[in-house]
């Protein structure tokens, strides 16, 4: 239940709505997001939120199959980041850098197909969400 009330922190809410606008094309896109004053605090707190939160899971301490029904923001946030995530741990010199959302989701039946799909979601819900705006404007 805590882990649900930490997703609910002002903050953390403002780290999730800025992330969910965040869709990297590169490497160094997720090295500035990471490095730049601006929104440095918003990216580590959403992906370590997500990593620690799996790392419960793959330790036996929240049953996997519920986590998974519950919370899919967690498959979001790394299909976002797997395209890049060997060269992020370079460019990191951190090489368990999200080990354990990349653990969680990877062993997921047909994975690669899964992320493939929901980056795909979010880009079509962001430009339906700008159509939107555009319109009210």
């Amino acid at each position: 239940m805590k882990l649900y009330d930490l997703r609910r922190e002002a903050t953390m809410r403002e780290a999730r709505n800025w992330f969910i606008g965040f869709f990297p094309e590169n490497v160094d896109d997720v090295m500035r997001a990471m490095l730049d004053p601006k929104t440095s605090a918003f990216y580590r707190m959403v992906v370590s939120y997500w990593d620690m939160a799996a790392g419960f899971v793959n330790h036996g301490a929240i049953n996997e199959e519920m986590f998974l029904e519950t919370n899919g923001e967690a498959v979001l946030v790394f299909a976002k980041i797997q395209p890049y995530l060997e060269d992020i741990r370079v460019t990191a010199a951190n090489p368990k850098y999200l080990i354990n959302l990349a653990t969680l989701i990877m062993k997921q039946p047909d994975a690669e197909a899964l992320l493939a799909s929901r980056r795909e979601m979010l880009k079509n819900m962001m430009a339906a969400r700008l159509e939107l705006a555009n319109a009210a404007a």
